[in-house]
């Protein structure tokens, strides 16, 4: 299991939140250029391309200084959105696996609790760790993201070992409408 330590809560410079955007697992460790960046509250819109593939994201920073919650949609599939959670460990992984599969739950506000999966995956050469999401209900929990105040994360690692978060929703509604309007637009 990969070692986790709690999230902190400053907020990451925007230069150092798209370094780790580069890095992010959508080709197996694959350096994605950004673009198109826009502001929303707490929230932020861009586009990832490389040569011809392009994928569009909003995404959470200004929660927790070493964890970005994203949610990604991808040109031809904009209907299936991947929520994705990355975590800095600021040790680069030696190799790329599935590391862990564990319970998560997630909701926001006193909305739906989303039972489903959470799978923990290293990317060779990234300094983080990924966490992506299973559920069967998730355009469901992304109406509610766009609606609420706040998601609720918990990531049970076994044992009554539990792993709690919050990430703040203010700008989500339109991070998340400007991501998949680029998307529809790409498609």
């Amino acid at each position: 299991m990969i070692p986790i330590t709690r999230p902190t809560s400053r907020h990451t410079p925007l230069w150092l939140l798209l370094g780790s955007l580069l890095a992010a697992p959508l080709v197996h460790a694959t350096n994605f250029n950004t673009s198109d960046i826009e502001a929303h509250g707490h929230w932020h819109s861009l586009t990832l391309s490389l040569g011809d593939e392009r994928h569009f994201r909003a995404l959470q920073e200004t929660s927790y200084s070493d964890s970005i919650l994203s949610l990604n949609f991808t040109p031809g599939v904009c209907d299936l959105p991947w929520l994705e959670l990355r975590v800095e460990l600021d040790e680069h992984q030696a190799e790329s696996r599935v590391a862990n599969l564990v319970p998560g739950d997630l909701r926001v506000d006193h909305e739906t609790i989303h039972n489903g999966m959470a799978e923990f995956v290293t990317q060779r050469g990234d300094s983080g760790f990924y966490v992506n999401f299973y559920l069967d209900e998730q355009g469901l929990l992304v109406e509610e993201m766009r609606a609420g105040e706040t998601l609720l994360l918990r990531l049970d690692r076994g044992e009554e070992d539990y792993w709690f978060m919050s990430f703040d929703l203010n700008g989500a509604d339109s991070a998340i409408g400007r991501a998949e309007r680029l998307c529809e637009a790409a498609s």
